[in-house]
């Protein structure tokens, strides 16, 4: 008897008239445990709950709709093409994309935290191992979909699939490499890793979410390298998304060594920040500011007498 990992038979349920999707259960849990986690971390590095919720408020909608728009753009055929079935508004169905989430996220929290003085690069930071806890739970979406699975396989965990389900010219297989559970147990060992790097190093400057960008890169090279849903292959022999995850990786790996050699330490100050500019970094500028402040107070005359209290005509 062949071993293998069984798909749900449903992926939704009914409450009432509204249909809710697994799918989106799992995000939403996974969006819930990134939050918690990660302003836990923010408030130890000395910054408020109000600004982390200010800033994610902003970063979580319009990354999922990053997300989105990025799985649309890299699987065109499935909603445009001839006898697509997709729709591309139905974000519910399944189809985002992470790259898109983190692109689209951390651009709207950066611009949102320059405008609230708050030190980017350390709220990435705090952030990094939530966001790979966050994907390690909303992969199982996935499972409930039977989407994204990988090459044909025998192997004691393969993930059987439902006909109805399995990719055109691979109907007679039967069990697949289920890439979502690879993809789950990865991002966990990456946020692991990412904890105990900041633990051990204390790690600041961006340092940890650079470190996260080569470990995610890393693993998602090899899971994309065997799924088989549709995308389109601009690289020679290579997936793009096979091509953007090795990209994102290298430049993971060149940012963390600049970071190392050029911005040593971690942040003293993490909020009340002017924008940085280059060369400077705003924990420093926020220090200098106040260092300032404390030289420009007069200082006593080196007599020991107060001038204040001198008399009119006093020399």
């Amino acid at each position: 008897m062949i071993l293998f990992i069984p798909s749900p038979s449903f992926n939704s349920f009914q409450l009432g008239p509204l249909t809710i999707r697994i799918y989106a259960l799992c995000l939403i849990a996974g969006i819930v445990a990134a939050w918690v986690l990660g302003s836990r971390r923010w408030q130890a590095r000395g910054g408020t709950a109000e600004s982390f919720e200010t800033i994610l408020l902003w970063a979580i909608p319009i990354g999922v709709v990053g997300a989105r728009i990025y799985h649309v753009l890299t699987h065109l055929g499935d909603y445009f093409g001839p006898g697509a079935t997709g729709h591309w508004w139905a974000i519910w169905e399944g189809g985002i994309a992470i790259y898109g989430a983190v692109g689209f996220g951390a651009l709207t929290a950066w611009i949102v935290a320059r405008r609230r003085k708050v030190a980017f690069a350390a709220l990435a930071d705090s952030l990094a191992p939530a966001i790979a806890i966050g994907q390690a739970i909303g992969r199982w979406g996935n499972w409930f979909n039977q989407e994204l699975y990988g090459w044909p396989t025998t192997l004691p965990w393969a993930l059987q699939i439902d006909p109805e389900h399995r990719v055109p010219g691979y109907e007679q297989y039967a069990t697949f490499h289920p890439t979502f559970l690879y993809e789950s147990i990865w991002d966990l060992a990456t946020a692991g890793l990412l904890l105990w790097a900041d633990k051990r190093f204390r790690l600041g400057r961006g340092k940890v979410f650079a470190l996260y960008i080569a470990l995610y890169g890393f693993g998602r090279t090899f899971t994309e390298s065997i799924r088989l849903d549709y995308s389109y292959d601009v690289f020679g022999p290579l997936r793009f998304n096979a091509a953007v995850a090795i990209l994102i990786c290298l430049v993971g790996i060149a940012l963390l060594i600049w970071l190392l050699r050029n911005r040593p330490g971690r942040e003293d100050v993490v909020e009340g920040v002017q924008p940085s500019v280059p060369g400077t970094d705003a924990g420093t500028e926020a220090e200098a500011e106040v260092a300032a402040k404390v030289d420009a107070t007069p200082a006593p005359p080196a007599d020991g007498t107060d001038e204040t209290s001198a008399g009119p005509g006093t020399p």
